[in-house]
């Protein structure tokens, strides 16, 4: 154990390491620092965002959703179907009855099994280099920093928005009953998620967009055959700047909007706000240590994650431009193993950084758009495959989806690739692995057995229609 450190205003214990936020920097204290002197702190629940408010939540109410949906689809297949209804409360706490304990029994077994750490449940703010005060009314300081302190939703600037009252991703899976309206404002993949998950539930959406499309970071063809989806199941206003919002007596929601049209007004229940997230550096005070961070409030680390200040590392969400858990998961690994062997460094690589859209239908992305090939003046020739036109896509009358590949007209080196339809996520991976491992797409296409008939199909397809030198 190390001893306390004098010179301060106070005594402080000063530790080996010091964990900042229990998401995927949680990870790294494992049986190799059984010998370190370790703190970790949190200033909320133990799991971070993925666990409590993010991917797994999300995706247990986003089958839900799907299973709920199934009997708008089967007419045409020939098997009527009927929603009988939907037990909000029983699908919330079926939910958060498997999440929070697993939360609860992280935070215990830090706190209560780890003899070699110590648990601090506060708001962290660095005081001075490397010291930092814990929120607990304790100062510590360390050797060595990890700051995985995560993000939280963005709220704009409207007038009224919190006098009235709103919900944001972190606070919507929780509501006590279901609204019989919903107003979704944002145009990203969080809008996208819950805007399935209360329509398929039997809730009249509007979806508020600033921009001419829903998931505009998409590939172009995608966003826009995203878009006119969804605008088929719910109110869908594009290009509109939500100015005001109000809480008329009856304890109606009114969002106040400009538009191409002039002034209108929406009305609902309840207001979900899912603008996007920002990093929770400014929480930290890291002027204090002297870490530099970038004008959007993310962290600047180096390829080994580390900051500007020799012995504190930053990972996750309040460092990376990819607010995604796996890239998250990847880069504990790296931190982990640089604090393990700091003689010999491994880098993060984000080359491949895939991404994908659980909404109906699904989105699925890795690399480059056409748009950002065409920016940066990258030369490639690009090649699409219809779901419909599968085996597969066949079976479930499947007319929208597509899949897109992009590669290099010389090498067939695979420059990235964009799928909406049934399952993207899972059908995409293929063209992941072989993007990280060289594989060229005539390789790819002909070096293998494709399952027939399987939906990775319209990959195998996709990959066959390219122009190739």
């Amino acid at each position: 154990m190390s001893a306390p450190r004098r010179g301060l205003e106070h005594d402080v214990r000063h530790f080996d390491l010091v964990i900042i936020g229990t998401g995927s920097g949680n990870s790294i204290a494992d049986e190799r620092f059984a010998d370190w002197d370790i703190a970790i702190v949190e200033k909320g629940v133990f799991g971070g965002t993925c666990l409590n408010v993010g991917c797994i939540p999300t995706k247990m109410f986003v089958h839900t959703a799907d299973v709920a949906a199934t009997p708008r689809a089967g007419g045409r297949l020939g098997v009527d179907l009927a929603l009988e209804g939907v037990r909000w409360a029983d699908v919330r706490d079926r939910i958060f009855g498997r999440i929070d304990p697993i939360s609860e029994g992280g935070r215990r077994w830090r706190a209560e099994e780890n003899a070699n750490v110590t648990v601090y449940e506060g708001t962290a703010r660095f005081v001075g280099p490397k010291t930092l005060d814990t929120g607990t009314g304790e100062v510590i300081t360390a050797d060595r920093f990890v700051i995985a302190a995560g993000s939280r939703p963005v709220v704009p600037e409207v007038a009224d928005l919190a006098s009235v009252g709103y919900h944001t991703s972190d606070t919507v899976m929780r509501l006590e009953e279901l609204p019989r309206r919903l107003t979704i404002l944002g145009s990203g993949f969080v809008a996208a998620e819950f805007a399935h998950v209360f329509s398929s539930f039997g809730v009249e959406v509007t979806v508020i967009a600033r921009s001419d499309l829903l998931l505009r970071h998409e590939d172009r063809e995608v966003a826009e055959r995203f878009t006119a989806l969804a605008a088929e199941k719910w109110d869908v206003r594009l290009s509109r700047k939500a100015v005001r919002a109000e809480r008329a007596a009856d304890g109606t929601v009114r969002l106040h909007l400009e538009g191409p049209a002039g002034a209108e007004v929406v009305e609902s229940d309840e207001l979900l706000v899912a603008v996007g997230r920002r990093p929770n550096s400014d929480l930290l005070d890291l002027a204090a240590t002297g870490v530099e961070v970038h004008p959007d409030g993310r962290i600047a680390v180096d390829e080994f994650q580390r900051t500007s200040v020799e012995g504190i590392w930053a990972m996750g969400d309040i460092s990376s431009e990819y607010q995604l858990k796996h890239v998250a998961n990847h880069e504990a690994r790296v931190v982990q193993h640089n604090l393990l062997h700091p003689g010999s460094p491994i880098a993060s690589d984000h080359r491949f950084v895939p991404a994908a859209v659980f909404s109906s239908p699904q989105v699925a992305s890795v690399g480059l758009t056409e748009e950002q090939a065409g920016a940066r003046g990258v030369r490639y020739v690009a090649a699409s495959q219809a779901y419909a036109s599968i085996a597969y896509g066949w079976a479930m009358e499947d007319t929208t989806g597509f899949a897109k590949v992009l590669a290099d007209p010389s090498t067939g080196r695979i420059l990235g690739a964009h799928i909406i339809g049934p399952q993207a996520s899972s059908v995409i991976q293929p063209i992941i692995q072989a993007m990280s491992f060289g594989l060229d797409a005539r390789t790819m296409a002909r070096g293998q057995y494709w399952i027939h008939p399987a939906m990775p199909e319209v990959v195998e397809n996709a990959l066959l229609n390219l122009p190739l030198d």
